[in-house]
């Protein structure tokens, strides 16, 4: 799961321009689907057929493949670059910060002035410094996009990427198509785009699919570090079973049969109450008449900043909590 983190973790993709992320989920679930597609938005659906047994249903598991990031809007005489940003960027994380655009050209993140320590400079403040002397020379133009980058690293139990939202979901729907046996469902993975950005992709997907229930995998901010927000979920305390969060109420009986499964598995659950965002599950549960959907996340910390941090424990908890989800006939 390590290896598989830090492959996916690896590729640039913000929300619109998912194509190399993409190749490298094809490249790792070759041979693992009966039908792999592209949908027209750029979405990448595989659909694994029931495989023994009958009565199953019709299941959508979405991960989403874009991560957040800010996009140039003009370049001064000096050869900065100020920004606006792709999905929810917070300023106040960014400072010194490292960038890397499709190019691979590289940036830092500046403030106008000298900010002292204790100021929070807003985005009108800042810009990209990516080592240009002109606006002849800076190596990016109007419309470029940057996502942040710092090296994947393994600390204990726990791992820091820069893109954890939501490619350890990207991670967590590899391994379940690798692991999962016979089951009597017709699973259907959705490795979607632009979710940071309105969940556009899950959506589209969706209402193609036709799914009898969906799960979307995430990620879910946590406060359980000095004098944090108490919340529902901590790192280390198992999958996090969504119960509502700013753009979901779950349906009831999906967050029943998600606890059942992880009951089954024997592995840990937390119940989330969520406060701030929201998943695919947002757009796929009014898709045509209405789809039953719930969430599984995997409590992360730092979320959207350039160093989000998860527990192991948690992420190999989700997968579990998936496989026996599709072992089984699903009662939603």
């Amino acid at each position: 799961m390590i290896e598989l983190l830090e492959r996916v973790s690896a590729p640039y993709g913000p929300s619109g321009s998912e194509s190399a992320i993409r190749e490298v989920v094809q490249q790792e679930i070759a041979g693992l689907a009966d039908e792999v597609r592209v949908d027209a938005l750029g979405s990448l659906i595989a659909i694994r057929r029931p495989r023994g047994g009958e009565g199953g249903q019709r299941v959508l598991i979405a991960a989403h493949m874009d991560e957040i990031g800010v996009m140039v809007t003009q370049i001064d005489e000096r050869g900065f670059a100020r920004f606006t940003n792709v999905g929810f960027v917070n300023p106040n994380t960014l400072l010194g910060a490292h960038a890397v655009f499709a190019n691979g050209c590289e940036g830092i993140f500046g403030a106008e002035g000298r900010p002292l320590p204790t100021e929070k400079p807003d985005a009108a403040q800042m810009f990209l410094d990516l080592g240009a002397t002109s606006r002849d020379d800076c190596p990016v133009g109007v419309g470029d996009v940057a996502v942040f980058r710092q090296r994947f690293s393994r600390m204990g139990q726990r791992v820091v990427a820069s893109n954890f939202d939501d490619r350890v979901g990207v991670a967590v729907l590899i391994q379940l198509l690798r692991d999962l046996g016979d089951s009597p469902h017709t699973v259907m993975a959705v490795f979607s785009v632009q979710e940071e950005f309105g969940a556009m992709g899950a959506g589209p997907a969706a209402f193609g699919l036709e799914p009898d229930i969906a799960i979307a995998v995430d990620v879910t901010p946590v406060a359980d570090t000095p004098k944090g927000k108490p919340e529902t979920v901590r790192l280390g305390g198992g999958t996090a079973i969504s119960v509502k969060d700013m753009g979901l109420i779950v349906h009831p009986s999906v967050r029943r049969v998600l606890q059942g499964a992880a009951e089954r598995a024997g592995v840990a659950y937390q119940l989330d109450v969520g406060y701030l965002g929201t998943t695919d599950a947002h757009a796929i549960h009014t898709t045509r008449a209405g789809v039953p959907s719930g969430v599984l996340s995997i409590p992360a910390r730092y979320i959207h900043t350039p160093a989000q941090m998860v527990d192991l424990g948690d992420v190999t908890a989700t997968v579990a909590t998936l496989k026996s989800l599709l072992a089984a006939p699903i009662e939603a």
